[in-house]
C-alpha cells in the first residue's frame, strides 16, 4: 500500500515537475515573445514620436505659412477692396464721360443736321442765283450785242451824216458851188428839200426841243 502510494505520489511529482516545466517554458516563450512584442512597440513608438516631432514641425511650418497666407490674403484683399472701389470710381467717372459724349454727340448731330439743311438751302438758293445771274447774262449778253450792232450802225450813219454834212458845208463855203446850187433851184423850184423831208430823209422825229432817230438804217 504505501509502495502503492509512493509511486502514485511520484507519478504525481514527476507529473507536477512536468508540468512546471512544461509552464516555465511556455512563460519564458511568452515572457520572450513578450519582450519582442514590448521590444517592437517601443522602436514603434519611437519611430512615431519621431514620426510625431517632425509632424508636429510641418504642422508649425505649415501653420507658420497658412498665417503668412493669412497676411498675403488680407493684404490681397484690402488691395482687392481698393481696387473694387478706384473701378467703381473709374466706371462712374467713365459713365459720365459717355454721357457728356453722347449728348455732345447728339448735339453735335443736331447741329450738322440742322447746317446740312441750311446749307442744303443755302446751296439751292444760290443755285436759283447763278441760273437768274446766267439769264441775265445771257439776256445782257444779247442786249450788248444787239446795243453793239445799234451802235455800229448808228457809227456808220453818223459817219455818213457827218461826211455829208462836211461835203454840205464845204459846197455852202465854195462860191461856184453856192451860185451853181442857186442857178439850179432857180430851174427847178419844185425840188427844194424843206426841213420835213431832211428830216425825213435822216429818220429823225421832233418834238419840241427833243429829236430822236426812229429806224436807224
Amino acid at each position: 500500500m504505501k509502495h502503492s502510494l509512493t509511486v502514485i505520489l511520484g507519478l504525481l511529482c514527476l507529473g507536477l515537475a512536468v508540468s512546471l516545466f512544461v509552464s516555465k517554458r511556455n512563460n519564458d516563450a511568452q515572457h520572450d515573445k513578450n519582450a519582442e512584442t514590448i521590444t517592437s512597440v517601443s522602436n514603434l513608438l519611437s519611430s512615431s514620436q519621431t514620426e510625431a516631432a517632425t509632424f508636429k514641425g510641418n504642422v508649425i511650418t505649415l501653420s507658420n505659412r497658412l498665417e503668412a497666407c493669412q497676411a498675403t490674403s488680407l493684404t490681397f484683399s484690402n488691395e482687392l477692396i481698393e481696387a473694387k472701389s478706384a473701378l467703381g470710381t473709374a466706371k462712374e467717372g467713365f459713365e459720365r464721360q459717355i454721357t457728356d459724349l453722347n449728348r455732345q454727340i447728339t448735339r453735335q448731330s443736331t447741329q450738322l443736321e440742322t447746317e446740312k439743311r441750311a446749307s442744303s438751302q443755302s446751296i439751292a438758293d444760290l443755285t436759283h442765283q447763278i441760273a437768274e445771274l446766267t439769264n441775265q447774262i445771257a439776256l445782257a449778253r444779247a442786249g450788248l450785242l444787239e446795243a453793239h450792232k445799234d451802235y455800229v450802225l448808228l457809227d456808220n450813219r453818223f459817219r455818213r451824216d457827218v461826211a455829208e454834212r462836211v461835203i454840205v458845208e464845204r459846197r455852202f463855203t465854195n462860191r461856184t458851188e453856192l451860185k451853181a446850187q442857186m442857178e439850179y433851184l432857180q430851174r427847178n423850184p419844185g425840188k427844194e428839200i424843206s426841213e420835213d423831208r431832211i428830216r425825213e430823209g435822216l429818220n429823225v422825229e421832233v418834238r419840241s426841243n427833243l429829236s430822236y432817230v426812229i429806224a436807224p438804217q
